[in-house]
């Protein structure tokens, strides 16, 4: 008899449901949008009621698309965006205002105002870059300035969590109140080493410990789905933040692992093991998804912030492409961008640079040069960024990265991946089904509720439809490589 995977797939964009059959064959899926809110320049918020309702709602369909009853779903997987603050009054479970996102600046303030030994306190145990990006700055914001907060907190009556929280949350009708090590580690309260919150943490940002959810390895079992929202309970299994959740869908489980989500931005992590490497070059440490049965699994994370953005920026804001689909074909009408480099630092420069000062450029526009040169250059740029994390990632770590294991939208375009393989020196595989992240969530649940064995039991359940070898000469790579290096001096001064 055939056994069945419910997993839960809450981005910022959409929330998506799809059930798995126990070979990874998707047996019905369903989606939502969801809503973004700019109250102020820098701030980006979320409704939570509308994130929760928008799962339920995937859920309810999912199963009916399927004609399925809850009690043929073995267990339910959640893979969230990370980083966003929900905040709740556990007597009523009613949110005490939308949720700051990931991407919202609105904590800055509190990062501005750590000594360096604050600042160095929190690289070491949480792996982390003191940010406005991570979670613990965005809730203290809400304690200081949200009327009633700190007073409800300290009162014991005030929760907080990330997506998967507050998911868990809704889906127990109410009742628990868990998360897990990946998303934890991202909120810059929780020690890495010791997979545990930190009370030096919390008392740097002034926040008190009974707001904190528990948290558990992966594939931990956390609790039962309440009967009323489905008919009858599902066991939740399978918890882990969308890049960890990507990383394990990729079966990236030995060292030096590698697999790159081509998204809006592009989000690059290595496995590390056992080890918790601190970066030389501005890369983060952060947990992997692991097992219970295993001890801590590290990764070390490279962001790049104009991924797919820049795609649409070609699109929207110079109007030179009709639909990001026509860029490799467009592309691949030259040879080559004819010396045009674009640095697209529209927010300045992320992973290793760091350069939020960094201005967006194109250099090397000659009369010869025309859209199809400035597509490819953009195409090339997202590669360029990759590339440089990934050299990053060598250095840090003395290992060499011969394979990559590429996700994400973007994915799609043969011509840029083509690129990344030649600039990289390192094969490239694509898998046929690109919703990776909800596969890592099938994944982990399967695995904690005993459908699959071991990591071994995973490989080969992702298909790989498309493989790319390096092609480019040693000569041509290093006189392209030379040209971006000159191109991004001239974008940080």
């Amino acid at each position: 008899m055939s056994k069945y995977i419910l997993s839960v797939d809450l981005g910022t964009t959409s929330a998506r449901c799809i059930i798995f059959d126990e070979k990874a064959n998707v047996i019905s899926t369903s989606g939502k949008k969801l809503n973004c809110f700019f109250p102020m320049p820098g701030w980006v918020e979320q409704d939570p009621d509308e994130l929760s309702a928008s799962v339920i709602t995937c859920i309810k369909e999912t199963l009916l698309k399927s004609s399925l009853s809850p009690c043929n779903i073995t267990a339910l997987g959640i893979t969230n965006q990370r980083e966003t603050v929900i905040v709740w009054d556990k007597r009523n479970g009613r949110p005490l205002c939308k949720a700051p996102v990931w991407q919202c600046n609105r904590g800055a303030k509190y990062i501005r105002s750590l000594s360096k030994t604050q600042k160095e306190l929190i690289r070491k145990k949480t792996g982390l870059i003191p940010s406005p990006y991570f979670s613990a700055s965005k809730l203290a914001w809400i304690l200081d300035n949200i009327p009633e907060a700190r007073k409800l907190a300290e009162s014991g009556h005030l929760v907080f969590g990330t997506p998967d929280s507050w998911l868990m949350y809704r889906l127990t009708g109410n009742r628990a109140h868990l998360t897990d090590y990946t998303n934890a580690s991202r909120t810059m309260l929780f020690n890495i080493r010791t997979l545990s919150w930190d009370d030096e943490l919390l008392s740097i940002f002034n926040i008190p410990s009974s707001v904190l959810p528990e948290p558990k390895p992966s594939s931990a079992f956390f609790s039962n789905t309440d009967p009323s929202l489905s008919g009858s309970p599902i066991p939740i299994y399978g918890v882990a933040g969308d890049q960890q959740s990507a990383l394990f869908g990729q079966c990236c489980f030995d060292k030096c692992d590698v697999k790159i989500t081509y998204g809006t931005g592009c989000f690059l992590l290595m496995n590390t093991g056992s080890s918790c490497m601190e970066s030389k070059n501005g890369l983060l440490t952060t947990l992997s998804a692991q097992t219970e049965k295993n001890t801590p699994v590290y990764a070390m994370e490279g962001s790049v912030f104009m991924g797919g953005a820049l795609i649409s920026w070609l699109k929207d804001n110079l109007k030179i492409i009709g639909s990001p689909d026509e860029t490799a074909a467009i592309a691949e009408e030259v040879p080559d961008t004819d010396g045009v480099f674009i640095v697209p630092a529209f927010t300045g420069l992320g992973a290793p640079y760091w350069k939020p000062d960094a201005a967006g450029i194109i250099t090397g526009l000659t009369r010869n040069t025309d859209r199809r040169h400035i597509v490819r250059a953009a195409l090339e740029a997202i590669c360029y960024q990759c590339n440089d994390v990934l050299r990053a990632m060598e250095s840090d770590t003395g290992l060499s990265i011969t394979e990559l294991k590429a996700d994400g939208g973007v994915s799609a375009n043969n011509m840029l991946i083509q690129f990344q393989a030649d600039l990289t020196d390192a094969k490239v595989t694509v898998p046929e089904n690109i919703e990776i992240t909800a596969i890592g969530a099938f994944m982990l649940a399967g695995l904690g509720c005993g459908v699959f064995k071991d990591l071994n039991s995973l490989i080969g359940l992702v298909k790989y439809n498309r493989t790319f070898h390096p092609e480019m000469p040693l000569h041509k790579r290093d006189h392209l490589l030379n040209g971006w290096k000159e191109a991004v001096k001239k974008a940080v001064t």
